[in-house]
């Protein structure tokens, strides 16, 4: 049988390429100086550009969410805090955390995307202590955006502050949602997409996602990002985003202000016709409208066993346990580059893996 090259595995969900020809030249990849000394040529205006678009005072880079997580919470940990963790969170956030607890600050887990749960903890578990709470912008399992003005209203109350990890939403999530524009407008992520902003709210975002570019960026008010500057370890220890990265990231906003919402049509377009293919053939999917649609299971069929038949008929896809899963699911990841006809030959290639039946499958293996 003539294998056919289906990839549902890649995040670059809106298909932002960063060709070498489309960056231009540069005289350095690197000055060798840490961004404590000196920021990287373009770096300010590229984070400048990113906090308008996000709705937030001020932005600074990083080479990676984990750089601004660790640096976070170790800037925090100095304070007397109290962490509140949403129960599925990616785990990059969990791992700055782990940095703040090491240092003997308290962290407390939360039901997901549950702010009545959240206030009954906080209001047990603070004990005087000033409250972070840290989520996602975004589920990638349900594909439901996280509750951030709840969630904000628990923590106003308190005077605490509220950290987001929205690289799920950057890039795909905007202002004004509604039928003729989904995921909203502009792309600015999950603050624009709910109307909501605030000194006492903190963004780190991955642009590799949504913007192809890798770097990343902490968004917050100017307070903040004066204070992260003048305590960040890593702009003194690491290197800064290199000249490739920065344009890379720059080439994106471009790309996003020029084509970003035509993209973002396109690419609703693909998942509805996705969801609605399976639906045709007697299967569902986790994840509303979000790019990652992870498989409902299949009655006497393994998430494996299916990863490995579509594999045979040339589907890529994933194989990933979430937070509340035993078992590993299927993830099909949905981009603008899928064409109609793309998503059609996958679904025919899922209605016929699910109906081999064991003895064919042996026959055939």
């Amino acid at each position: 049988m003539e294998t056919i090259a289906l990839d549902f595995t890649s995040s670059l969900y809106l298909d932002f390429r960063h060709g070498s020809r489309s960056l231009g030249p540069w005289s350095q990849l690197t000055t060798g100086r840490p961004a404590a000394l000196a920021e990287p040529a373009g770096s300010e205006r590229v984070a400048d550009r990113l906090a308008k678009l996000q709705g937030c005072q001020q932005a600074t880079l990083a080479q990676s969410t984990l750089h601004l997580f660790w640096d976070l919470f170790g800037l925090l940990a100095a304070e007397r805090i109290v962490i509140f963790l949403d129960a599925g969170s990616y785990p990059i956030a969990r791992w700055g955390i782990e940095r703040a607890a090491g240092r003997g600050v308290p962290v407390h887990r939360f039901p997901h995307k549950d702010a009545a749960a959240l206030g009954r903890l906080l209001r047990q578990k603070a004990g005087g202590r000033w409250p972070v709470v840290v989520a996602d912008g975004i589920c990638t399992v349900c594909g439901c955006s996280a509750p951030i003005a709840d969630y904000l209203e628990v923590v106003r109350r308190a005077g605490g502050w509220l950290v987001l990890d929205d690289t799920q939403a950057l890039g795909i999530l905007g202002a004004a949602p509604g039928p003729a524009a989904p995921y909203g407008q502009g792309g600015g992520g999950s603050l624009r997409y709910q109307d909501i902003s605030g000194p006492d709210v903190v963004v780190i975002s991955s642009l590799a996602k949504g913007f192809g570019a890798p770097v990343a960026a902490l968004s917050a008010s100017s307070e903040l990002l004066r204070q992260f500057r003048a305590r960040s370890e890593t702009r003194v220890h690491c290197s800064p985003p290199s000249a490739a990265d920065i344009r890379a990231a720059e080439h994106a906003l471009s790309l996003n202000e020029d084509d970003g919402d035509a993209r973002r049509s396109q690419l609703a377009a693909r998942v509805h016709q996705f969801r609605r293919g399976l639906a045709a053939i007697g299967l569902e999917a986790e994840g509303g409208l979000f790019p990652v649609q992870t498989l409902k299971p299949i009655p006497d069929l393994k998430a494996k066993q299916l990863y490995e038949r579509l594999l045979k008929h040339g589907v890529r896809t994933i194989l990933r346990r979430s937070h509340h899963d035993s078992e590993p699911r299927l993830s099909f990841i949905i981009t603008a580059r899928h064409s109609p006809g793309v998503i059609e030959r996958v679904v025919d290639a899922l209605e016929q893996v699910v109906t081999i039946t064991p003895q064919l499958e042996a026959e055939s293996g």
